[in-house]
């Protein structure tokens, strides 16, 4: 073996060298390109002008009857967040049959490649839309309220969870659904005693993962209508009544801190 062999880095380590690169060129144009005015957001003006308004935010409302209108939106919000994630894992799970590469039986996919592109094209459209702009263009149909929200998270979350429900499909150990199928076992059977099971972990993981995720973007959903805490916010804003829009970001932090909270615990139950 020459110097000049042992110098030469292999192609993999070549191709990761060039993508950095290109990556660092991407961050150091982007510096140059966007008119950031670092200097104007750290003025002794624009600070001044910040804490006036971080700190018109307190004392927090805290009158009975806006607090129970607070819980009441809390309560929407998570109704939101829940039923959006369940129906989106019910629906990216059949989605994801279609989608893998490998059939649902442990055999190469009975789709036809024109099936499984089709299902994949549409994972894409429905996760490459964000929440908010199904929001907005579900409220032209159903109208305001939690209605068009959920709906947005449930179009969103699916394909989400149907590309991460395929991927876990496609990895699955074949050999329990082959033994199934060479004893006769129909199809539905074979996925359910022997794929499912295998990516049940994955499945019950990736679903908290998104629930956690929904949660934010449903309190968020309700500042274009759509009902829950957001829409409390928005509303309180848009009057500049900054003690109650201070209690209403306290419930949302705490909706997303005890639902995170929950998931982690959920997740490390499972994996024990």
């Amino acid at each position: 073996m020459t110097a000049s062999t042992v110098a030469t880095p292999p192609p993999a380590r070549r191709t990761a060298r060039w993508i950095g690169v290109g990556i660092a060129a991407l961050v150091v144009a982007s510096f140059a390109t966007l008119d950031l005015r670092g200097a104007d957001f750290l003025a002794p003006d624009a600070r001044q002008a910040m804490g006036k308004f971080a700190t018109s935010f307190f004392p927090p409302e805290t009158a009975p009857a806006f607090l129970r209108r607070v819980l009441d939106g809390t309560l929407e919000t998570l109704a939101m967040s829940l039923l959006g994630t369940l129906l989106a894992a019910l629906g990216g799970l059949a989605l994801s049959l279609g989608a893998s590469a490998r059939g649902h039986d442990g055999q190469r996919t009975v789709t036809t490649p024109l099936l499984r592109g089709a299902t994949r094209t549409a994972l894409n459209v429905l996760r490459s839309v964000p929440e908010l702009v199904w929001a907005v263009l579900l409220l032209i149909a159903a109208g305001l309220g939690p209605f068009s929200g959920t709906l947005a998270l449930v179009l969103h979350t699916s394909g989400v969870l149907g590309r991460l429900f395929a991927e876990s499909i496609e990895n699955a150990p074949p050999e329990p659904a082959f033994a199934l199928r060479v004893r006769g076992v129909g199809r539905l059977r074979v996925f359910l005693y022997a794929t499912l099971p295998q990516i049940w972990p994955q499945v019950i993981s990736y679903t908290l993962y998104r629930w956690e995720n929904n949660i934010r973007a449903a309190a968020v959903l309700g500042v274009v209508g759509a009902g829950g805490l957001g829409q409390m916010l928005s509303y309180h804003l848009g009057l500049f009544q900054m003690h109650e829009s201070c209690t209403v970001l306290l419930a949302m932090m705490s909706l997303v801190a005890l639902v995170d909270a929950l998931s982690y615990a959920a997740r490390r139950w499972l994996n024990r």
